[in-house]
């Protein structure tokens, strides 16, 4: 999403004109500590963020289970994925909710806004989602993810297009925005590194007509379109290139890892479509015993199947639970314990390098089959169905 560089350096100064005169930082009473959740939780794209907070949720309800000596409160903040209105709430948060940490935001854009206002406040944050590469460029000390950036999400489907699929040719389109934009073109980069010839083109994500995309990819006939941004568009977009009698591979990335693709493409367009992320998605436990266990718990309740990012959910807000389970509950002690923290989790080791980012650099491969998502494995082995 894009993101008014005068709108974050704005906040930044509203927030140190409010903590003149103010104790600064996050409190708890003692007893409890708050910690946020930021994302689209009621926008267009609130199918890929509702999952990740209630794996947060999980994880601090089993936490506090156990009776801790501080309990944690955890605050939801709506953003809708825009920037701007993430970037008041940020204010709000630390100022006046007091957050000891934030979980997220969810997405790139909003976290490219919200990240000096945390920076600023020292709070530290661990998005489960958000993938722009320049998110780690910042020098930002107080931001981590638990989810592979775009470089590596780049890398792994270069090497599935290329190999699994025997791609010659790949067509990719993105949404002009900073999230599927930087992807798309990572795509594009990684794919033609690997001798495959592309073309790419942009849609406007307001728009609801892509005939003119549409053409240029019928004409190209590439062996597989990658589209860069989020399920909404995606959806749209792969619907009208199957009315076209489109036959290629339809693959996009995280942001429409969604069954509301199925729904916008249409079940019958749908089949056969790839998704890729760095997230993991194993109801059957197939990669770990931890996995298994979660997807177990996750849907004892809440009802339904693990989704997009309720694994890394889980795995941020376990991030901070570590840290308060050793004693840490101020903003800048949970951030030091952030440097060296190392657990097994759900989706994939948890262990930050010094720029905030997850060692682990899995890719996962997912394929539409009949109304559901279903996991074909690393990047570097899944064969489609």
């Amino acid at each position: 999403m894009r993101v008014a560089g005068a709108v974050a350096m704005s906040a930044v100064l509203a927030l140190g004109a409010v903590a003149c005169g103010d104790d600064g930082g996050g409190s708890g009473d003692g007893d409890s500590i708050t910690i946020g959740f930021m994302g689209d939780l009621t926008g267009e794209n609130s199918g890929l963020v509702i999952p990740p907070k209630q794996g947060a949720e999980l994880a601090i309800e089993q936490y506090n289970a156990t009776n801790p000596e501080v309990k944690i409160n955890l605050k939801t903040y709506d953003s809708q994925g825009k920037p701007e209105q993430a970037t008041t709430l940020a204010l709000g948060a630390v100022k006046n909710d007091k957050i000891v940490g934030l979980i997220g935001p969810a997405f790139s854009g909003e976290s490219q806004s919200v990240g000096p206002i945390l920076e600023e406040a020292k709070i530290p944050s661990v998005s489960p989602s958000a993938t722009s590469i320049t998110l780690a460029e910042k020098g930002w000390k107080y931001w981590h993810r638990v989810v592979a950036d775009d470089a590596v999400q780049s890398t792994g489907v270069a090497t599935f297009l290329s190999g699994s699929l025997g791609a010659k040719k790949v067509f990719t389109v993105h949404d002009n925005q900073d999230y599927g934009k930087g992807l798309a073109d990572a795509i594009g980069s990684a794919v033609k590194a690997k001798g495959v010839t592309t073309q790419t083109d942009a849609v406007d994500d307001n728009a609801t007509d892509y005939s003119s995309t549409v053409n240029k990819i019928v004409d190209f006939k590439p062996e597989a379109v990658y589209f860069g941004g989020y399920y909404a568009v995606a959806g749209r977009l792969f619907k009208q290139l199957a009315e076209a009698g489109y036959e290629g591979k339809m693959m996009s990335g995280d942001g429409s890892l969604a069954t509301e693709l199925i729904t916008g493409t249409g079940e019958k367009n749908a089949q056969g479509a790839l998704l890729s992320c760095g997230c993991l998605i194993d109801t059957d436990g197939k990669t770990n015993a931890n996995a298994k266990k979660f997807a177990d718990d996750y849907k004892a309740k809440f009802g339904s199947e693990v989704a997009i990012y309720s694994t890394e959910g889980y795995d941020a807000a376990t991030a901070f639970v570590e840290a308060v389970k050793a004693g840490k509950t101020t903003p800048e002690d949970i951030n030091e314990f952030l440097k060296t923290v190392s657990f097994d989790g759900v989706g994939k080791p948890v262990k930050f390098d010094e720029n905030g980012e997850l060692a682990a650099q899995d890719i996962f491969i997912y394929e539409v089959q009949g109304k559901a998502i279903k996991l074909l494995g690393n990047a570097n082995e899944a064969k489609v169905s």
